[in-house]
């Protein structure tokens, strides 16, 4: 495991551009989805992150062509694929992985896999995964950290209902409604932007693809494949810790590659914050408009405010002029990044799901640790305008999904510096 770390001397002016990789919430169930057709699947912004290598790994070990990601590329063919078991060395590594089952189970009728690894943010169970495969006719076992499914005569479309909008279980309910015969219809779906791009991508490779974006998606089933040409979407969870670090440091920051239509509630909240953001001809601009001020924030699906912008924000209101609430609804352990932001000098009082964020207007150098992939970009940004410097270790979390975050962060004028142990 990489334990490099990063040195972070605070308080310098930022500015300049950033350019936004693709989504890596996209990127992940898009390779996962190209297991399906057996085709040649060319994929462009793909951002060269640690969980997009390991999803690569994966696909390689079940035969498709070794990928080599190259500018944010990628060309492979699925076609020698197998349908043998997922070892957990790989699924260890991230929740993701889990996103084969579906394509697993429509192109070979069965697959066998261990249960997902990833962040330690609290419960995320596979119960609405299996039961959409459960709806289209497949069998599922469960036998300790196992996960088996059958679907030997193939999946049948059917009408699936979500008790709550879960992102991963809608992926994984289009992938297979794509794979079975007849049409689907998926209800309660989640509705983040990146739903909308894989389904244009399951649509490109041969499936049929109404709603997505919305609460309810229907889908026909492919009945042949196709090679498929397929640009990723820009990261929203990217562009807005940029917009974040942006008004955290008082700087100017076009964030290139960002859409407004992308941040849902996110930017309401933001510009009340005290952050102006307008479209450039390139993306976004963002800067800081006057005293950062507390807003409350409670986090939701899309287009509510996203829980993986929490600890960003979070970070944000420690600087801000008054007393903050952020509710955390979407899981249950979330808040790990709060004694870390406590020691570089946060006022942060945690009840449960709820923590109340006192400004303290700054932040002090300090030892920390990195405890999941969006807490760790929350001690970037404090360390950006602490007062003297700050080391964040175990950083292979940020790794995970922020790409060449230390390089992008140099270009703006910071001072960071990644040391490996």
């Amino acid at each position: 495991m990489d334990l490099d770390k990063l040195v972070i001397q605070g308080g310098y002016p930022f500015s300049g551009s950033v350019q936004v990789a693709g989504a890596k919430n996209a990127a992940l169930p898009v390779l996962a989805a190209s297991v399906l057709g057996g085709r040649r699947v060319n994929l462009s912004n793909v951002p060269d992150v640690a969980d997009v290598h390991s999803m690569l790994e994966l696909l390689h070990f079940h035969g498709a062509e070794k990928a080599v990601l190259h500018n944010g590329r990628l060309s492979f063919s699925t076609e020698a694929l197998s349908g043998s078991e997922t070892p957990y060395d790989i699924m260890r590594r991230m929740r993701a992985s889990f996103l084969v089952l579906a394509p697993l189970v429509g192109r070979f009728g069965r697959a066998r896999i261990s249960r997902p690894g990833g962040c330690a943010i609290g419960t995320r169970p596979v119960d609405f995964h299996l039961q959409a495969l459960e709806t289209l006719g497949a069998k599922v076992w469960l036998d300790g950290g196992i996960i088996e499914v059958q679907a030997p005569k193939g999946l049948r479309g059917n009408r699936i209902t979500f008790p709550s909008p879960s992102v991963g279980a809608t992926h994984t309910a289009m992938m297979a409604a794509a794979a079975a015969s007849g049409e689907t219809e998926i209800v309660n779906c989640a509705r983040e932007p990146e739903i909308a791009d894989v389904a244009a991508f399951l649509t490109a490779l041969g499936a049929h693809i109404e709603g997505a974006g919305t609460h309810r998606i229907r889908v026909q089933g492919a009945t042949s494949w196709r090679d498929v040409d397929h640009t990723i979407l820009p990261d929203r969870i990217e562009a807005a810790s940029y917009l974040i670090a942006a008004a955290m440091t008082g700087g100017q920051l076009e964030i290139i590659g960002g859409r407004l239509e992308h941040l849902g509630a996110a930017l309401r909240i933001l510009e009340a914050a005290g952050i102006s953001v307008f479209p450039s001809d390139r993306g976004l601009m963002a800067e800081r408009k006057g005293i950062l001020k507390s807003v409350d924030v409670t986090t939701e699906t899309f287009p509510g405010f996203p829980t993986d912008l929490q600890a960003q924000f979070m970070a944000l209101m420690c600087l801000a002029d008054g007393v903050s609430t952020i509710q955390e609804r979407i899981f249950d352990a979330r808040f790990m990044h709060v004694p870390e932001l406590q020691r570089m000098g946060a006022d942060i009082r945690q009840n449960g799901s709820t923590a109340i964020v006192r400004g303290v207007g700054q932040f002090h150098g300090a030892e920390v640790m990195a405890t999941d992939l969006r807490a760790s970009m929350s001690l970037v940004l404090a360390g950006l305008v602490a007062k003297g410097e700050t080391t964040i270790h175990r950083v292979y979390h940020l790794d995970r999904g922020f790409e060449d975050i230390d390089g992008k962060l140099r270009r703006c004028g910071a001072r960071i510096e990644r040391i490996s142990i």
